[in-house]
This record gives structure tokens, C-alpha cells and sequence, in this order.
């Protein structure tokens, strides 16, 4: 048992944090090495089992990094862009590898992200489960086989609580569009219409972003042409698919060499 990966979760508390915790507990292939939360947390000090409530497991919630690190692995983070870039370098200092799920980073941020990852394995996604990434490589793809006739929207829809947009997966989908055209994403982007914003122009790629309830995850790329229509669609129903996603990133992540990786490498697309 002692010899399998042990992982840490930070964000413990959190919906994506007990889930991503379940995931690991549940898997013959890693365990539970420890857990962190924020300073001040009512889950510091206590026994990450009887703070989800059952019997202890002999393993302690943190709220310093370094020490939850210390010996572990990896890590799963799916928190806020700040915590990360700390958790990042934190994990480099621990020589855990750092699976990154976490959305809305700043360019800054990312610069401090790819500087960690010169000293351990980081893989960072805007979503981490198959079926987005195989939708990356076929948007990577019909992208580059029609031309700016064709205008490109992506929609997502979450859930009402998601602070950041578009989602960190829409840009990935954007990403890959601007990819297939050879353009930068930057240059194209158009992330918000209000008022009288005249014509679209060609050539752009088109978010749109959609909060409510309990939506786990939807995202369309929208090829519009002349007189004809392609739609590529995603949905997610279960939140486990992430986490499973992250728990798979994690056991690849072993051996490899440091850099700053995307789950297409996790899954050899």
C-alpha cells in the first residue's frame, strides 16, 4: 500500500476537492498523502477522514504546502489562480509532480507556472477529461480545413457559481481553432457583443458564456458557413470524469522529465 504514489489534494474542502479526494481513495493505483486548506479553515489540524465524516485516516489537513507536499508525489489542484501559482512552486520545491485544473490565470500567472516547470513535471488543462481533448484535435482539425467563410463561435454553459470566462476549456476549443487556421488567438478573439457592435468581423473566433444552476459542463464550436452549419458538442453530466482525468495525469506524470504538459500528451493525442 505504502508503495503506491501518494497524492495531495489541495482545495480539500471544496466540491472538486472531495471529489478528486474520493477518486484517489477509490483507486488501487495511488493514495492519499495529504491534504491542504486555506489558513484559518476549520478542517486544519484534523484528520482529513472525520473532517469528511468518517473514521480517521491518518492524515492530517494542512495549510502549509511545503509540509503537505513533503514525500508526496503529486498533487491535484483545481483552486484559484493565486493558490496555484504558489502550489506550483511549492510542488517544485517538493519534486511532486503538479496536475493543474485550476482556470483564469492571468498571463503573469502562467510565466510563474512555466518557471516551476523547469524543475518538476506540471500539466496543466482547462479540462481533463477524454472527450474534451478529443474535441480539441477534431476543432485543431476542421479549422484548418475551411477557410474565414466559415465563422467560428464557441458557447459554454456552467454552473452558477464558476467565477471565470470564458472557461478555461472554451479557450482551449478557441485555442485549437486558431491553431487550425494559423493565427493567433489573441488577434481574433471576440469575448463580448453589446449594443450596436456592427458586422461581425471575418476571421474572428466568437465566445459566449452561460451560468446557471447546476450545469457541470457544456461547450459547442460553431463552424457557420454560407448556407451550411457544422457544430462539434461536448457535455459533461459527472464531475468524476475531471477528477479521474487528473488522478490519470497524475500516475503518467511519474518519471517523466520536468516541463509543462497538456493532457493530450496524458492521453497521446
Amino acid at each position: 500500500m505504502t508503495d503506491l504514489p501518494g497524492i495531495v489534494v489541495t482545495g480539500a474542502s471544496g466540491r472538486m476537492g472531495r471529489m478528486l479526494i474520493e477518486t484517489v481513495r477509490q483507486s488501487d493505483a495511488a493514495r492519499i498523502a495529504g491534504a491542504v486548506e486555506r489558513p484559518g479553515h476549520d478542517w486544519v489540524g484534523r484528520d482529513l477522514g472525520a473532517c469528511l465524516g468518517g473514521a480517521d485516516i491518518g492524515v492530517i489537513v494542512r495549510d502549509d504546502p511545503a509540509q503537505a507536499f513533503a514525500g508526496a508525489q503529486a498533487v491535484l489542484d483545481f483552486t484559484a489562480p493565486s493558490a496555484t501559482v504558489a502550489f506550483a512552486k511549492a510542488a517544485a520545491e517538493a519534486g511532486a509532480a503538479h496536475i493543474i485544473g485550476t482556470t483564469g490565470f492571468a498571463p503573469e500567472d502562467l510565466a510563474a507556472i512555466a518557471e516551476s516547470a523547469k524543475k518538476t513535471v506540471i500539466v496543466r488543462a482547462g479540462n481533463m477529461s477524454l472527450g474534451v481533448n478529443l474535441l480539441t484535435v477534431l476543432v485543431k482539425q476542421v479549422a484548418a480545413a475551411l477557410d474565414a467563410d466559415f465563422d467560428i463561435e464557441v458557447v459554454e454553459a456552467h454552473h452558477n457559481r464558476k467565477v471565470d470566462a470564458p472557461s478555461g476549456t472554451a479557450l482551449m476549443l478557441g485555442q485549437a481553432a486558431a491553431d487550425g487556421r494559423g493565427v493567433d488567438l489573441d488577434a481574433v478573439s471576440d469575448r463580448g457583443r453589446d449594443g450596436i457592435t456592427g458586422a461581425r468581423k471575418r476571421g474572428d473566433i466568437g465566445f459566449s458564456a452561460i451560468r446557471g444552476g447546476g450545469i457541470v459542463g457544456e461547450h459547442d464550436v460553431i463552424f457557420a458557413g454560407p448556407g451550411e452549419r457544422i457544430t462539434l458538442r461536448h457535455v459533461a453530466d459527472d464531475r468524476s470524469l475531471f477528477a479521474k482525468g487528473a488522478l490519470k495525469a497524475a500516475l503518467w506524470a511519474q518519471g517523466k522529465a520536468p516541463g509543462e504538459y497538456a493532457m493530450t500528451d496524458v492521453l497521446g493525442l
